[in-house]
């Protein structure tokens, strides 16, 4: 589990709700609610947090489309 230094959870914030964040395990929770009332999740990947609204996280997944590159290009 990666942990984050006290020094830098000091300067992040929730990108929704501009409160401080709290690491529990492998992600960053908000300390303060967002306006429909939940509490809001942060993964943290390979130690990196991944600080993107609710919305733009499941966009943001990696691909896992196995297809071959089917790109064309000129000869």
């Amino acid at each position: 589990m990666a942990h984050l230094s006290p020094e830098l959870l000091a300067v992040l914030r929730c990108p929704v709700t501009g409160s401080s964040l709290v690491q529990e395990g492998e992600e960053l929770v908000s300390s303060a609610k967002d306006a429909s009332g939940r509490q809001l999740h942060y993964r943290i990947d390979e130690g990196i947090p991944v600080l993107l609204p609710p919305a733009m996280q499941e966009a943001a997944q990696p691909a896992t489309d196995n297809s071959p590159n089917t790109t064309a290009t000129d000869a």
